[in-house]
């Protein structure tokens, strides 16, 4: 019995654990994000609706989890000294699919408003190196993101 009692703490705690992961991960992403959309200086609404896209589909959140995990992300990204405490967990936690994927997500924020900026740019190429993502990879991720997005202005 005593064990039986042991087995589901354990469990539950696993379970507690898992959730806490997840829930690191999610803030870590959206960080990564908030920062990308940020990059040039100008948080537009529109790299907002990406960003809310991009959870809606790939976390399947609503509106007001999407709210709650962006203020939580802010919080941190003001106590954080740089972007590598949020790409450590994703590396932590991604393999290299997953990675590039969140390079294309990166890449689709940059490209929201219709311009890619120097400056967010530089941002992807840092971020991708803090993942351990080669200079093809990131660049295939780029030209992914503009074949899916059509003709874009600049770059």
């Amino acid at each position: 019995m005593f064990e039986f009692i042991l087995d589901n703490f354990r469990k539950c705690k696993e379970g507690k654990d898992l959730e806490n992961k997840n829930h690191a991960i999610k803030i870590a992403a959206c960080a990564l994000f908030l920062e990308m959309a940020q990059a040039n200086g100008d948080f537009s609404e529109v790299e907002k609706s990406k960003i809310f896209d991009i959870f809606k589909s790939n976390f399947s959140l609503t509106e007001n989890e999407i709210n709650q995990l962006i203020s939580e992300s802010q919080e941190k990204i003001k106590k954080s000294v740089s972007s590598y405490e949020f790409t450590e967990i994703v590396n932590q936690n991604f393999d290299n699919e997953e990675k590039y994927n969140l390079i294309k997500s990166l890449w689709h924020i940059a490209f929201a408003d219709g311009n890619l900026d120097e400056f967010e740019d530089h941002y992807i190429k840092k971020i991708a190196s803090n993942l351990n993502l080669s200079h093809r990879d990131r660049i295939a991720a780029k030209l992914e993101v503009k074949t899916e997005l059509g003709s874009l202005k600049n770059n």
